[in-house]
C-alpha cells in the first residue's frame, strides 16, 4: 500500500469568509469548487502541487446553510464540521487548517490496515459532485460521528475515480513545501501512517498540531493548527 497527500482541509464558518481568508493569506482567490449533497457542504479549491506532492490541493470547506445533507439521519458531516467546539473556534478566530486527506489506491484495504492498528477510520462512502468538466466521483472514509481522529492528525482516506480535481485546476503560484504533524502518541500515529504507506509526513511528539509550509508569490507562508 502506498498513500500520498491529496489535500489539506481549511474549515470555515462561512465559505465567503474562507475565500477572504485565502486572499488575505496567499494574495490570491481560490479557484472554483462545488457542492456536496451527501454532506450538505460546499467548497473552493486551490492547486498547491509540486514534484514531491504531485496532485496536492487546498480545500476551503464550510457547511452550506441552504443545503440539507442526504446522509442518513443521526450521522454527522465529515471533518468534524458538526462539532460545536470547532464551529465556535471558527466563529472566534476565522478559517483555519484542521485536517488533511490522503489518497490511497484501495480505500477498503487501507481501512483494514488501520483496523489492524485498532483504529476505526470509518466506513467507505461513495460521494460525488458535478463540475463544468463533468462528474467527480470518489470513495472516502467518514465515521458516523464525523470525527477526524487524533485531533485531525490522522488523515481521512480517499480513493478517486478516473478524474482527479487537480487535473483541471489552474496554476495558483502557491506550492506546498512540507506538511508535518505532532501528537502526544507519536508512535501510534507513526504506525498508522506506515500502515497506509504514507511516508512523507514527518511525525513528532508534542501537542496535537498540523503545520503546513508553502512557497508563495509573497514568500513563505506557514499554517499552524496547534490547538485543534
Amino acid at each position: 500500500m502506498q498513500a500520498r497527500i491529496d489535500h489539506l482541509v481549511i474549515a470555515a464558518g462561512d465559505l465567503d469568509e474562507g475565500v477572504q481568508w485565502c486572499e488575505a493569506t496567499f494574495g490570491i482567490a481560490p479557484g472554483p469548487g462545488g457542492a456536496h449533497p451527501l454532506m450538505g457542504t460546499h467548497n473552493r479549491l486551490m492547486k498547491i502541487a509540486t514534484v514531491k506532492f504531485p496532485r496536492a490541493y487546498l480545500e476551503i470547506i464550510a457547511i452550506d446553510p441552504k443545503a440539507r445533507p442526504t446522509r442518513a439521519a443521526g450521522t454527522h458531516r465529515w471533518f468534524d464540521l458538526d462539532d460545536a467546539e470547532l464551529q465556535a473556534g471558527l466563529a472566534r478566530g476565522g478559517p483555519r487548517l484542521v485536517h488533511f486527506v490522503a489518497e490511497v489506491p484501495d480505500a477498503g484495504a487501507a481501512v483494514q490496515a488501520l483496523a489492524r492498528q485498532r483504529i476505526d477510520r470509518g466506513r467507505v462512502l461513495e460521494a460525488s459532485r458535478e463540475t463544468p468538466a463533468g462528474r467527480l466521483a470518489w470513495q472516502i472514509t467518514v465515521r458516523d460521528d464525523g470525527q477526524r481522529l487524533m485531533y485531525g492528525t490522522l488523515p481521512t482516506l480517499i480513493e478517486w475515480g478516473p478524474v482527479h480535481p487537480s487535473d483541471g485546476m489552474a496554476d495558483s503560484g502557491v506550492r506546498l513545501r512540507s506538511l508535518t504533524v505532532a501528537h502526544p502518541r507519536a508512535g501510534d500515529l507513526d504506525a498508522a501512517m506506515e500502515a497506509i504507506g504514507l511516508s512523507n509526513v514527518p511525525v513528532s511528539t508534542g501537542a496535537p498540531r498540523l503545520r503546513a509550509v508553502f512557497d508563495t508569490p509573497r514568500g513563505t507562508v506557514t499554517l499552524d493548527s496547534e490547538g485543534i
